[in-house]
């Protein structure tokens, strides 16, 4: 992944993230998972787990240890009603500045 794509995708990989736990609740190695499914090869697993120790934190997610086959048990992690807003308020500032954006593509494509 190129630097550049890379330094956007840390802007917008908490939203991202969210977004994934949306759907349904996940543990790290399932985010991880899924985001390569998406096209994010290049994603560490332990910036994802950095990131999911940041929201956890700042209770924008419940956690729920469940038994793993192998191993001690596994962190589920399911969004909450606190990260639900937020990710509300992440697609509002997304569309926001997808739309701009698209806006000074076009512009420049005029040019």
């Amino acid at each position: 992944m190129g630097k550049q794509k890379t330094e956007m995708l840390k802007g917008v990989l908490e939203g991202i993230v969210l977004a994934i736990l949306a759907a349904r609740p996940a543990y790290g190695y399932d985010i991880t998972t899924r985001l390569r499914e998406q096209g994010f090869e290049d994603i560490a697993e332990g910036t994802v787990y950095a990131l999911l120790v940041r929201i956890e934190r700042r209770g924008l997610v419940d956690v729920e240890r469940t038994p793993s086959e192998k191993g001690p048990p596994r962190k589920v992690y399911s969004l909450n009603t606190q990260g639900r807003d937020y990710l509300d308020e992440f697609w509002r500032t997304w569309s926001f500045l997808s739309e701009r954006l698209q806006l000074l593509h076009e512009g420049d494509e005029h040019s």
